[in-house]
């Protein structure tokens, strides 16, 4: 399975090597460098950690000189979208391809080696904007001296750069810990290592938030808090470290402690997470309108970050609950523009459309996020949820993050292609009167493309064809609001006819020919409930 998915992506179209880094240079960003963990022996239980342990100092130190490498929560996310496992070893085409799709202008690859105490580093760095590898650099020492080994490596493969302040090194028995709790499988390891690393070390304040993931993951809100809390007020850490208790405060429906706690964030720098949170807070606390209103704090969120998708959901969210359905259309759609397989946005856009009096797109939209979760399987639900506000969990938004937006544009091509595979299928199946499998392709092409027109057409026309009328009426409204076409007009018409409402499929007949003057089975269609028309009247 990992084999065909990187196969996969490989075969995906993508822009030639260097154009992400080409237009970010153009837009004043400094190229960005990926590191990805160095190999090791995979025997050698004393090296394993160090692939990764590599990748991070490495990462540290070219960013310490403001010279833009991908952080490992970024190289993870794109891992995880990428569908590639986060520990693999990689073959070079696929670090190339992945290079690529984040944006790199440059990957850093490599092996460690250890041999008694002496540690030997190895590292190459690949010219995505060139398409070029350069020379091997080649490090050597004690592995006591780990630090200052992949220091000499880092200055040496990306020089340059203006080093500013950073938080000191651990020891380095307390870094491999560290190290080990981020690459441990099972959350009790990762707790076990991490701990251990603070019992050794309580001021090593990068373990505590990496302990804070573990405990929010495992819904344990209170230790995660406790986290956190403990690091200073004089580390580099502690803004993110009260942005973290402030996500762990409304998790623990502390809401009051959260606002004040983000408030005082934002008075101090201004942040679409921050503002996002804010809005979220108030929304749950139900809170005088002097405070701010949520869709004031949204707004600005939005202002700040316009192309995340959760910030512009929960501004709509926010708009519905304030009982503004036209502002909860608009956000929610702009939401739905970015990412289109969002179900809870169709459900709330549905409870705004049908506030706003729009029941055919209402239903269309519970119906495509039927579709989309089974949490939404019941069509005649039509009440606003609640609790639906989304909290972001990281100082810097993954969603606002161009890295996340290129990996998302690939991601949702992949899903055209493969939906328009599924959709293909369908119809060939469906012209030989295959139709159950036909169906069965059609929901996975409608499942990966919520507003495909023909797939919804066809189904229509298999519900139809079974004498499911009801059904046809619901597939084909889709299909016609999805891209009004006279072929989806002439099928609600038959559809109409079927269950003798004859106005309706008058009216529908009459918009097909419209759209399509031409339309000799519209105008069959049109001749025909016309005379029953006149058969009903007699």
């Amino acid at each position: 399975m990992i084999a065909a998915l990187l196969t996969a992506l490989l075969l995906t179209s993508s822009p030639a090597p260097g154009a992400r880094a080409a237009a970010a240079r153009v837009a004043g960003e400094a190229p960005r460098i990926l590191v990805v963990p160095f190999e090791s022996a995979p025997k050698d239980g004393r090296a394993y950690w160090l692939g990764e342990a590599v990748a991070l100092l490495l990462s540290d130190d070219i960013n310490a000189r403001g010279l833009g490498a991908i952080t490992r929560p970024i190289r993870e996310r794109a891992y995880e979208q990428l569908h590639v496992p986060p520990t693999a070893v990689l073959s070079r085409a696929t670090v190339i391809k992945v290079g690529e799709i984040v944006g790199a202008a440059q990957v850093i690859v490599g092996d460690v080696s250890v041999e008694g105490d002496a540690l030997t580093v190895r590292a190459r760095q690949i010219r995505i904007d060139v398409g070029r590898a350069d020379s091997e650099v080649v490090e050597r020492g004690a592995l006591a001296d780990l630090f200052t080994v992949v220091r000499k490596v880092a200055r040496r493969i990306v020089p340059g750069g203006v080093e500013t302040a950073s938080a000191p090194a651990p020891s380095l028995q307390v870094f491999e810990r560290f190290v080990k709790g981020l690459l441990a499988e099972q959350p009790a390891a990762q707790v076990e290592f991490l701990e251990a690393a603070l019992k050794q070390e309580p001021g090593y304040d990068r373990a505590r938030i990496a302990l804070w993931e573990v405990r929010t993951g495992q819904g344990e809100y209170a230790a995660a808090l406790a986290a956190v809390r403990a690091v200073a007020a004089a580390s580099p850490y502690s803004r993110r470290a009260r942005f973290l208790a402030g996500v762990s405060l409304l998790a623990l429906k502390q809401n009051d402690e959260a606002f004040t706690l983000f408030k005082d964030l934002q008075a101090e720098s201004p942040a679409a997470t921050v503002l996002n949170n804010l809005g979220v807070a108030q929304l749950r606390r139900a809170a005088p309108p002097e405070s701010g209103k949520p869709v004031y704090f949204l707004t600005k969120a939005a202002e700040l970050s316009p192309d995340d998708p959760d910030i512009l959901f929960n501004l709509g969210y926010a708009y519905a609950v304030d009982r503004d359905p036209q502002g909860a259309i608009y956000w929610l759609r702009e939401a739905l523009r970015r990412d289109p397989t969002d179900a809870e946005a169709h459900v709330v856009l549905g409870a705004a459309l049908d506030a706003a009096g729009n029941t055919v797109e209402a239903a269309r939209e519970r119906e495509l996020a039927a579709q989309l979760s089974s949490q939404y399987a019941d069509p005649a639900r039509r009440e606003l949820p609640r609790g639906l506000a989304r909290v972001e969990q990281a100082l810097e938004s993954w969603r606002a993050n161009s890295i996340d937006q290129a990996i998302a544009t690939t991601t949702q091509r992949d899903q055209r292609e493969q939906a328009q595979f599924h959709l293909d299928r369908g119809r060939r199946l469906y012209e030989s009167e295959q139709d159950r499998e036909a169906a069965g392709e059609l929901r996975r092409a409608i499942f990966l493309s919520p507003y495909e027109a023909d797939a919804h057409l066809l189904l229509g026309r298999i519900h139809l064809r079974g004498g499911r009328l009801a059904e046809a009426v619901a597939a084909l409204k889709i299909s016609i609001w999805s891209r009004d076409t006279a072929t989806a007009r002439t099928a609600l018409a038959d559809a109409y006819l079927r269950l003798k409402d004859l106005p309706n499929a008058k009216l529908h007949a009459q918009k097909a020919l419209a759209l399509d003057p031409s339309s000799a089975e519209a105008r069959i269609l049109l001749e025909k409930i016309e005379r029953g028309g006149q058969l009903a009247r007699h």
